[in-house]
Formats: C-alpha cells, sequence, structure tokens
C-alpha cells in the first residue's frame, strides 16, 4: 500500500452483494455508505467489491472501488463457471473472486495492492510473494530478508562475506581469487621477483621460503650466511691437523707443514737455519697464512695487506709475488718501506684455490746485505657470490 503505514485495517468479507431485479445481476453494497460510521476513529472508508476496507487517512489504495458499476483494474482473467441465479443470492463469486458488473465473475488481482516486498504471483482465487536472489519470505509470507549464503555452504574456497543480497569470496594471504569469483589459486611469489632469496626460492602453497646451498644456513628469511663449521665443531679434522674455514666448506690442513731444509717453530712458520748451506739461496722463512673470498668480486679489490714484522735501519724492503699467480689475477701495490697490498686484478670464479708466495725481500746497499722470507698464502674462492 501507499502513503504511510496502515496502523490498522478490517477487511470485512460481509456478503457485500445484492440482487438487482432491473439488471438480474449482483451489484456490490457501498458499506461506506450504508454502514454508519463503519470505520471508527481517524480511519477512512474504502469500498471494495464484496467488502470494504479501514484505512488510516494519508494511505493511498490503487484503483479504489467506488462504484458499483466500476470494472476491475486489472485485465480480465479466464472466467470460472458462472454462479447460478440461487448461489448468487447469497454469495454472488467463490472467494479470490469478483463480479464484473455483468454476471460474470473475475479474478481478484491481489497484487495491485503492493502486499509484497519484492514480487507478487497472482493465482486464480489468490496471489504469493516472491523474493529476489538472495532473500527469502520472511515468516509474515510477504517481507523479504537477506539470506547469509555464507552459514548455507555458498561455494567459496577459503573466505565468504555477506552482503545485502549475495555474498562475496576472499582469500587468505598468499592466494588470489579465480575468475570464477570462488576458487583461490596459490600465487607464486618465486616467479614474481629473482630477488625474494639471496639464493633459492622454493614455493608453498600460500608462501614461499628460501633456502641456502651446502655449508650456509638463512640469515633470516632470505640471505644466506657461511656456516663457520670450525667454530660450530662440524667438522673432521685430528688433532694433527688445523681446520681452516672458508666460505660454503672448511679444509683440513697439516700442522707440520716445513719440507727440508725447513724446520717448524710454530704451527705456521718454518724456519730456515743459517746453519743449513742449504738455505743460503732461500727465504729465511716461510709462514703460512689461509684467507677466503667470494666469487665474482667486483675489480680491483684490496685482499691482503703485507706487513714487516721487523725492520732493519737503512734497510729498503720490495714486495713481490714470487709464485702461483701465472695467470695475472692479482698483483702488488706497495704502500710504503714496510707494507704492501695485494689486489685482485680480475673477476675469478669459484670454487677455486690459489697458492701464493707474497715475498718481501730486504735489501742494505751499504752493508750489501739481502734477504728474503715468504708469506705463503692459500686463497679459497667460494662457489657465490655470498
Amino acid at each position: 500500500m501507499g502513503g504511510g503505514g496502515v496502523s490498522h485495517s478490517l477487511w470485512t468479507p460481509n456478503y457485500g452483494y445484492q440482487w438487482d431485479s432491473d439488471t438480474q445481476h449482483c451489484k456490490d453494497v457501498n458499506e461506506c455508505e450504508t454502514i454508519p460510521e463503519a470505520c471508527k476513529g481517524e480511519m477512512k472508508c474504502i469500498n471494495h467489491y464484496g467488502g470494504y476496507l479501514c484505512l488510516p487517512r494519508s494511505a493511498s489504495v490503487i484503483n479504489d472501488v467506488h462504484s458499483e458499476n466500476a470494472a476491475p483494474p486489472s485485465a480480465p482473467r479466464p472466467r470460472p463457471p458462472r454462479p447460478s441465479l440461487t448461489a448468487s443470492r447469497h454469495n454472488a463469486c467463490p472467494q479470490g473472486y469478483e463480479p464484473d458488473g455483468h454476471g460474470s465473475c473475475l479474478d481478484i488481482d491481489e497484487c495491485r495492492y503492493r502486499y509484497c516486498q519484492h514480487r507478487c504471483v497472482n493465482s486464480p482465487g489468490s496471489f504469493s510473494c516472491q523474493c529476489e536472489p538472495g532473500f527469502q519470505l520472511a515468516s509474515n509470507n510477504r517481507s523479504c530478508v537477506d539470506v547469509n549464503e555464507c552459514e548455507m555452504g555458498a561455494p567459496c574456497g577459503q573466505r565468504c562475506f555477506n552482503t545485502y543480497g549475495t555474498f562475496i569470496c576472499r582469500c587468505n594471504q598468499g592466494y588470489e581469487l579465480d575468475r570464477d569469483g570462488f576458487t583461490c589459486n596459490d600465487i607464486d611469489e618465486c616467479s614474481y621477483s629473482s630477488y625474494l632469496c639471496q639464493f633459492q626460492c622454493i614455493n608453498e602453497p600460500g608462501r614461499f621460503s628460501c633456502d641456502c646451498p651446502q655449508g650456509y644456513q638463512l640469515l633470516g628469511t632470505r640471505l644466506c650466511q657461511d656456516i663457520n663449521e670450525c667454530e660450530t665443531g662440524a667438522h673432521q679434522c685430528t688433532e694433527a691437523q688445523s681446520c681452516i674455514n672458508f666460505h660454503g666448506g672448511y679444509r683440513c690442513v697439516e700442522k707440520n707443514r716445513c719440507l727440508e731444509p725447513y724446520v717448524q717453530v710454530s704451527d705456521n712458520r718454518c724456519l730456515c737455519p743459517t746453519t743449513n748451506p742449504l738455505c743460503r739461496e732461500q727465504p729465511s722463512s716461510i709462514v703460512h697464512r689461509y684467507m677466503s673470498i667470494t666469487a665474482d668480486r667486483t675489480v680491483p679489490s684490496d685482499v691482503f695487506q703485507i706487513q714487516a714484522t721487523s725492520v732493519y735501519p737503512g734497510a729498503y724492503n720490495a714486495f713481490q709475488i714470487r709464485s702461483g699467480n701465472e695467470q695475472g689475477e692479482f698483483y702488488i701495490r706497495q704502500i710504503n718501506n714496510i707494507s704492501a697490498m695485494l689486489v685482485l686484478a680480475r673477476p675469478v670464479t669459484g670454487p677455486r684455490e690459489y697458492v701464493l708466495d707474497l715475498e718481501m725481500v730486504t735489501m742494505n746497499s751499504l752493508m750489501s746485505y739481502r734477504s728474503s722470507s715468504v708469506l705463503r698464502l692459500t686463497i679459497f674462492v667460494g662457489a657465490y657470490s655470498f
């Protein structure tokens, strides 16, 4: 019904018709005129075929009936069998029908009174209300209330959110909604960027993880850090060996590495005695050192600083690579009289191992003195740039 809300209505399905001997038909009785104070208070009386309505004065009714001969507002329906004259004197038309003023009965189209919130379906002698998709009839069989599809088995793959008249599907982190609007597909994060992980990206349902090569461990969630097996004890070196860690692994080296005519004076230092004639043409000492660098290092790059441990007055020290640099990957940059820097000249890839004899030659021209000592530097180049 249009207008204001109906606080009270009265439908009086009284016989509502009387026989018209002139026309030999049943005619509607206008109860609003024949019944004194048919509607009381602030209600107004609306005549209807076979009865009347009491409605608020602010209400309006589409196609109100005010005339006994007014044609029904709806289109003609298939006519039921015409009642006999005897029956019409008592009840002109069956329930759900109304006379057309010509002795026949027509369907009453209740839908014209807007009884239903959404859709009204008229049927012979009655009507029914229907709701739009996403709604269902309330207990009054006229109003429509929202259906919570999420509680009724909505086909969402992961998460369902009810909305007015429908629902929407959402996915958990690491998934994306398919074009069908229901299915959640895993996002392959590893395919989007090669920088997610320092070494290897592993896609997993709804997430990804990073992995490191053997000899490394995760630092945080994405970076790789070398495992120092020599510190953790995860090595197999004996008591007669020293454990040397490098990027991605370790090496066991013998503590006694001195060969004739050298004698060992410490774990990493070999001395050639001056009393031995074989030592006259040999460096006076050899010191073993080890270090590790990463692969694909930018060049030129300072690698190792050589420092003289003792200085003779008036002596001049010169530094050079005595052996192990046949391909020219390194060179010496002398800093001053007592120190020099080993420089990587060309990019190197690993895994690889260099053994360089870095010689310091000490000369004194006034005293015609010349001697040398060697730093035997073993450089391990890791397999990766980290």
